[in-house]
């Protein structure tokens, strides 16, 4: 009888598998941790936005799968500690959609971002173990990008009247913090003052209904495409240029972005 062949989901658990198997697999998947893979956990995550950033759908495909694979690897190392395994996982994620929408798969008639924010807070409530678990700000997690948990912090805030009541409060705040970072006497000082005006303008742009991250990846591209059209006019000579003609070129760059 020929093999029944496999689901992709599960060829791709039985290559996790063969590579941590600890007499026949990979040296180096063999010798990762939760905390090793971590940062390639991050990263994937990461390519996958700049595949759609981008609109390759060839890219995303792969982007996908590699993140999909670390969601396997973590799983593995867990199935190997006797904690959980991936069917787990999946089953857990479909519970939580699941308790989250019931207005989908339940007995209420309405739902929305209200309700699906009421369930997560009750569930956050349920498996706090300590008081600060227990607060407005628990569970937004330590790993997240700077600037990203920044903004959830303040809107964790804002749920629980802490939040100015318009943008003017947030813009007038910059000027105060710029004041700060002027006056600041030390290095270390001063980190914490530009810290606190980072932190002041994410505020000014969720008030303002502008994504921060998102808004700041656009201005990461726009530098790169001016700077990379600076060093296609002027060649090698780019390096030597002083200042000014630099400027210059930078100038004619953002002239040629608006030509189209």
């Amino acid at each position: 009888m020929a093999d029944v062949e496999q689901a992709p989901i599960d060829r791709l658990r039985a290559v996790m598998a063969r590579l941590r198997d600890p007499e026949r697999g990979c040296e180096w998947d063999i010798a990762q941790t939760f905390a090793t893979i971590a940062p390639y956990t991050i990263e994937e995550a990461y390519e996958v936005a700049d595949a759609i950033a981008r609109d390759d759908m060839v890219d995303l495909k792969d982007e996908l799968g590699d993140l999909l694979l670390q969601v396997v690897f973590h799983a593995r190392i867990a199935e190997e500690a006797g904690l959980f395994d991936f069917d787990a996982v999946a089953n857990a994620i479909a519970d939580k959609m699941e308790r989250r929408h019931p207005h989908i798969f339940g007995d209420l008639d309405q739902g929305g971002h209200h309700l699906w924010e009421q369930i997560k807070a009750e569930e956050r409530a349920a498996k706090a173990d300590t008081k600060e678990d227990q607060g407005a700000l628990a569970g937004v997690a330590l790993g997240l990008p700077a600037l990203l948990r920044a903004e959830k912090l303040q809107k964790r805030a804002a749920r629980v009247g802490f939040d100015w009541p318009d943008a003017k409060g947030p813009r007038e705040k910059i000027d105060e913090e710029l004041a700060e970072v002027e006056s600041a006497t030390s290095d270390e000082e001063r980190a914490g003052e530009i810290g606190d005006l980072l932190f002041v303008v994410v505020n000014w742009a969720r008030h303002l209904g502008i994504d921060p991250e998102a808004a700041l990846r656009m201005s990461n591209a726009k530098f790169e495409r001016r700077f990379r059209f600076m060093e296609a006019v002027a060649g090698k000579l780019f390096v030597s240029l002083d200042l000014e003609a630099k400027e210059a070129l930078w100038l004619e760059a953002k002239a040629d972005e608006r030509r189209g």
